[in-house]
């Protein structure tokens, strides 16, 4: 099959083992975003098979009605960024691994790494040591502070394991269905939402974006946490309001706000005026950019493209 792989900004897939899976297959690799509908069309002209690099290419009934060649789209995870309905009638088969079997370690690590940040004020200090200005005031130990983490989901119980080696305290916040589940394994659940929100020294957000959960988190809630407070997402920006990190950065609430992910990605010149709030620490979606958990994704990804050419295609989500 002609397989085209979008978006591998730094040309890393070809170089990982999984790669290998593809040897029978004429692949094209894209390291920049399209710029248009258009310059997309010209590059996919020939394509079987795309291969999307999570949600950084949105897959649109126009796109599709512009690509008569295309059999299959294949992915890991949630698929929003798909009209899956316009597939259907398109003819094009999406599969997608929904990763029920392991968690993400590297959006897990990258999520202690920003609390860690976020508690020793490194963004601060580093400035503070290259202006010549020595130290840039005091952080705080995690150890025997109280980790919220909102969502009992596989991401959320790995950040779980590290925050205890770290010997924090743990509590949960979620769905009705996730916080029974939470109960049933024996883990604590806030008595309240609002107390979850009041009273975590930090906040961690691992929630699917879906139409249900979108603006889950609003302003209000991060304005109920402690001045000293941390609150990171690694998920999706979608999960929180319209305004409510706005509205926590000039209001009371958390004394830092990690973020990985934006409603504008990727977020080129010129760049989010809050990216410069003195409360804000933010990396540019890295929560899965390792090399270890691409091989993983995209092994998923490619075993989809093998079977697809084999007449057995596997996690097929259009109907």
């Amino acid at each position: 099959m002609k397989v085209h792989i979008l978006d591998d900004w730094f040309d890393t897939l070809r170089h990982l083992p999984s790669f290998r899976k593809l040897h029978d297959h004429d692949v094209t690799i894209w390291t920049d975003k399209a710029k248009s509908e258009d310059v997309l069309v010209s590059r996919l002209a020939d394509a079987e098979a795309v291969v999307l690099f999570r949600d950084r290419t949105a897959i649109t009934a126009t796109l599709l009605a512009r690509l008569p060649k295309l059999k299959l789209i294949s992915q890991r995870s949630s698929y929003g960024h798909i009209d899956i309905e316009a597939c259907a009638r398109s003819g094009v088969t999406v599969c997608s691994n929904m990763s029920e079997g392991r968690a993400s370690i590297a959006a897990a690590e990258l999520t202690f790494t920003l609390l860690l940040a976020a508690a020793r004020r490194l963004p601060d200090q580093l400035e503070s040591l290259q202006a010549g200005t020595w130290q840039a005031g005091v952080g705080q130990s995690l150890a025997g502070r109280k980790l919220g983490l909102y969502g009992y989901g596989k991401i959320a119980k790995q950040v779980a394991k590290y925050a205890r080696a770290f010997d924090m305290e743990v509590w949960w916040w979620a769905s009705e269905e996730g916080r029974a589940r939470a109960r049933s394994d024996g883990e604590t659940v806030a008595p309240s939402r609002e107390a979850f929100f009041a009273q975590s020294d930090a906040i961690s957000l691992h929630v699917r974006a879906t139409p249900t959960t979108r603006g889950i988190i609003s302003g209000g809630d991060l304005s109920t946490m402690k001045p000293g407070a941390i609150f990171i997402n690694t998920s999706r920006a979608a999960l929180l309001a319209k305004g409510a990190i706005e509205m926590a950065c000039d209001a009371t609430g958390p004394g830092r706000i990690c973020l990985d992910v934006f409603d504008r990605e990727p977020m080129s010149a010129p760049v989010d005026a809050i990216l410069s709030h003195p409360k804000i620490i933010a990396t540019p979606h890295i929560g899965f950019v390792t090399e270890d958990e691409l091989d993983f994704q995209f092994n998923d990804i490619y075993d989809q493209i093998v079977a697809f050419a084999q007449g057995a295609p596997i996690h097929v989500v259009t109907s």
